[in-house]
């Protein structure tokens, strides 16, 4: 019996599962079969119609981005950075070395003001936004208005709570962030469900938000209560993090690439909407559900090392860094091409055996070219991460390239040809994209790591690989 345990933690090791990947893979599992629960609620429950509504309400709440700006990334990095010097002590606060401790104070306290500004706005803004659009292409019998208004205010509240995720994972707490979001992902599919049985239509997407916030204020109470009043009550004694001098030079390009890039993404649904109808937007809504499944599946791998990239850099460990992001890397392209083929038979075999379900996707052959689309953008995900884990954005032209070339390419080709049209000029943009991040990051690798290739060169050696070094627990920076 030992030496089987010893195999199957072998195999983990080798497939990169530690505990927090475990939970991350766990409350993805969970959305393996969450999704296609809810997917099977929605197609028996909701008419055509109201599954076109149901998707372009979310479609509309990703609109969020043009506030959020990709802080919550920011906050990630500079956390990671800084705690690098610090831990919990057993009373959950935070103990170690001074500087650190009141530079993270000072970012904490700075994106908790930004996010109760924008907040109130970002509710306000979809709110108006959405009675607007919706009665411009309003149907009969389907009452939008106040479940629409309840979803923007909890979305609103939701959204404040972004900077308080984000400096959890920036500080390495992703055991215990990986283990509540699985619980949050039952409770709230569950919430879901049980509302779309009982006939809530489109009430059950503000009930399913209102167990997550309720989720939300439980675990950060009860579980990082000391950790948030070291945060936001204690005195800052020490050097404060300079916004204009640290801060700005990362957010003008995030915020730059942000406005042209994500905006593309949140089109989809309500460019099919507008010209060809809430049924078929509803199917693409269903395709996109699909999708997002297979990028949170392959992304748990990786999430959980975000944190450990910014404290190996802080320390300058370069070599550990790269040996854990082959191993990443790896294992993120397998699981994202392994997904998508699953997928994509399932959707095909329910077109061959004619099931209804099948009509609530878009046909076989779009529906694949998204799905491809999507292992093609997750390959280049790990190489952006490891930049911008360096606290720098040199992705600012590919972005903006990137969205405005997928936002006419939506407008114009989904306008004209429909789904069809919008998953082929997808595929074919990021089809150029991706191959100019790698070549990005390559360059900006070895420029950023000249030091440590010079110290090799003179050693006589090179920087090792993921399959030549395998980091232990010593190797491992202050968690």
């Amino acid at each position: 019996m030992g030496r089987l345990k010893d195999k199957i933690r072998n195999l983990l090791h080798k497939m990169g599962i530690d505990r927090a990947v475990s939970w991350g893979i766990l409350a993805k599992l969970w959305s393996i079969v969450a999704g296609p629960v809810s997917l099977l609620f929605i197609a028996s429950r909701f008419s055509s119609q109201l599954q076109g509504y149901y998707y372009t309400f979310y479609s509309i709440i990703a609109f969020q981005f043009l506030l959020e700006l990709g802080l919550g990334n920011i906050i990630i990095q500079f956390a990671s950075h800084e705690w690098s010097k610090l831990s919990l002590d057993n009373s959950g606060r935070i103990v170690g070395e001074q500087a650190a401790l009141s530079r993270l104070q000072s970012l904490m306290r700075l994106f908790f003001r930004w996010f109760c500004i924008t907040s109130a706005i970002l509710t306000l803004a979809l709110g108006v936004a959405g009675l607007f659009f919706f009665s411009k292409n309003r149907s009969e019998n389907i009452i939008w208005v106040w479940p629409w208004l309840t979803l923007c205010i909890l979305n609103g509240v939701i959204f404040f709570l972004i900077p308080a995720w984000s400096i959890l994972e920036g500080c390495n707490q992703v055991l215990r962030l990986y283990s509540y979001r699985f619980v949050q992902g039952v409770f709230s599919s569950l919430a879901l469900w049980v509302a779309i049985l009982f006939g809530a239509k489109l009430w059950a997407a503000p009930i399913s938000s209102a167990v997550i916030l309720l989720c939300s204020a439980i675990f950060l109470k009860y579980k990082y209560g000391n950790f948030f009043k070291t945060l936001l009550v204690s005195k800052i004694e020490g050097p404060r993090i300079k916004w204009r001098r640290e801060i700005l030079p990362l957010q003008w390009r995030l915020t730059i690439e942000v406005l042209f890039g994500p905006f593309a993404y949140t089109m989809f649904v309500p460019v099919l909407f507008k010209y060809h109808g809430p049924v078929i937007a509803g199917q693409m809504g269903m395709t996109l559900s699909l999708t997002s499944i297979l990028f949170s599946v392959a992304s748990s791998w990786l999430n959980p090392k975000v944190p450990i990239f910014g404290m190996l850099i802080a320390e300058k460990k370069y070599k550990k860094l790269d040996a854990l992001f082959w191993r990443t890397t790896k294992l993120v392209i397998a699981v994202a091409a392994a997904g998508a083929l699953i997928a994509f038979f399932m959707v095909y075999i329910l077109n061959l055996i004619k099931n209804p379900l099948a009509e609530r996707f878009l046909p076989v052959l779009p529906n694949g070219l998204f799905l491809l689309t999507q292992v093609i953008l997750i390959v280049s995900l790990p190489f952006s991460t490891y930049l911008r884990a360096h606290k720098k954005e040199p992705f600012l032209f590919v972005g903006v390239g990137g969205g405005v070339s997928i936002g006419l390419s939506t407008l114009i080709l989904g306008k004209y040809f429909s789904a069809m049209g919008m998953a082929l000029g997808y595929l074919l943009i990021h089809m150029v994209l991706v191959p100019i991040v790698i070549i990005i990051w390559y360059r900006c690798r070895k420029e950023w790591h000249k030091d440590e290739y010079s110290k090799d060169s003179l050693a006589g050696s090179c920087v090792t690989s993921g399959d030549d070094f395998i980091l232990s627990n010593a190797d491992m920076p202050n968690v």
